[in-house]
C-alpha cells in the first residue's frame, strides 16, 4: 500500500511539474505598472527603444542614477553600443550592433566611444555598417570604453 502512495504522489508531482513548465510562467510576484525612462537608439537605420540599467562604471552609474555591477565588467564579447562623444550632426543618437531578432542580441552592451576627426563633417550615424565603413575610411574613430552596460532593448521600431 505504501508502495502505491508513493508511486501516485509520485505521478501527482510529475504530473504538476510538468503543468507548470507546460504553463511557461514564472512565479515572479505581484506586477504593477511603472513608469521608466526609456531611450532611443538607431540599428540599421530605424529607432529602437531601450532602457538602462546596469554599468560596470561607478562614475558612469553615479552619473545616470543607475545600479553599478563590477560582475559586468567580466562580460566579453557582448555586441556594441556605440556613443558619439564631441561634434555630432543634429539628431545623433546611440547605435546599436544587435537588436532583438538577430542572433547575437543581448541586453549587454560593449561601449563603443565614435569621435569625428578634425575637418570632416558630422552626418547621422544609423548603423554599426556604416561606423565601420567611416571608420575604415579614416573619418571617424571608434574607442572601446572597456565598459558593459546592461540597456535591453524593449521595442523595435520597424
Amino acid at each position: 500500500m505504501t508502495r502505491k502512495i508513493a508511486l501516485v504522489a509520485t505521478m501527482l508531482f510529475a504530473l504538476g511539474a510538468t503543468a507548470y513548465a507546460a504553463s511557461s510562467s514564472l512565479p515572479l510576484g505581484p506586477s504593477s505598472n511603472a513608469t521608466e525612462k526609456v531611450f532611443r537608439g538607431y540599428y540599421d537605420a530605424h529607432q529602437d527603444v531601450y532602457l538602462v540599467t546596469d554599468v560596470s562604471n561607478k562614475a558612469q552609474a553615479k552619473a545616470l542614477g543607475i545600479n553599478f555591477s563590477a560582475a559586468l565588467a567580466a562580460v566579453k564579447g557582448a555586441p556594441a553600443q556605440y556613443f558619439i562623444e564631441g561634434r555630432a550632426a543634429k539628431g545623433q543618437i546611440a547605435v546599436f550592433g544587435s537588436e532583438p531578432g538577430e542572433k547575437d542580441y543581448n541586453p549587454l552592451w560593449e561601449e563603443k566611444f565614435v569621435t569625428w576627426k578634425a575637418g570632416v563633417t558630422p552626418v547621422v550615424l544609423k548603423s554599426d555598417n556604416q561606423i565601420n565603413a567611416l571608420a575604415k575610411k579614416g573619418k571617424l574613430t571608434v574607442r572601446d570604453a572597456r565598459i558593459v552596460l546592461n540597456a535591453p532593448i524593449t521595442k523595435v521600431m520597424k
